[in-house]
């Protein structure tokens, strides 16, 4: 289900965990320039499992959100380095599949159990471009509902960036051309004809005409 992560609209924690071929894996989401999308999940090589890393690989290669954010997906599960090597090569998986043996970012990232504390919990995080975690979704029995979460938050932050980047709306009448002043256009001013009177000093008298 859906809840108020404690993390949400604060830093997500650094990272550091060996990936799938032994080598560290670090991770601070404030640098990445791009939003991360870290899946933690309770067995590889598990039916629920399985499947929920594929979706994320195909997701990754067809969803438009995916390739327009360039979002970095990376799965973790307690599993040892030899069977994330398994499940990574079996699968065909894209992104970084990390050992948590210790549990150190589940404790990091306050990631649960599920199954009333049967399992570990399977549970989504989103980071944004900032290195802000902005959603999170906590659903172990529903493997294929965290694509399609990740897929909304993707499409919200990029609707976001597209409303920051927008040019500022003008005021009508104002001119924004360099060098020229504001204020209303000239042209639709009308004219003063016939309206002025002149005006004479007392003891004033109209001029002769000099015409014969």
């Amino acid at each position: 289900m859906t809840r108020a992560h404690p993390l949400i609209g604060k830093p997500a924690p650094s990272l550091s965990l060996p990936d799938a071929n032994g080598d560290t894996y670090t991770l601070e989401p404030s640098k990445v320039g791009k939003p991360v999308v870290i899946f933690f999940y309770p067995k590889s090589n598990t039916y629920g499992c399985t499947k929920e890393a594929c979706s994320f690989r195909d997701a990754l290669a067809e969803k438009e959100s995916f390739k327009t954010t360039q979002a970095q997906v990376i799965g973790i599960s307690s599993d040892p380095v030899e069977k994330q090597k398994q499940f990574v090569e079996k699968n065909k998986l894209t992104y970084p599949v990390l050992s948590d043996a210790k549990g150190e970012a589940r404790k990091a990232y306050q990631i649960g159990k599920g199954m009333l504390g049967l399992t570990e919990a399977r549970t989504t995080v989103v980071i944004d471009s900032k290195g802000i975690v902005r959603d999170s979704l906590d659903a172990t029995m529903n493997y294929a509902a965290h694509v399609k979460f990740v897929t909304k938050s993707l499409e919200r932050l990029l609707a976001e960036r597209k409303q920051a980047s927008a040019p500022a709306p003008v005021e009508p009448g104002l001119v924004t051309e360099p060098g020229l002043a504001t204020g209303p256009d000239p042209s639709t001013e009308s004219p003063l004809v016939g309206t002025a009177e002149v005006l004479k000093a007392p003891g004033q008298h109209e001029p002769e005409s000099t015409v014969a």
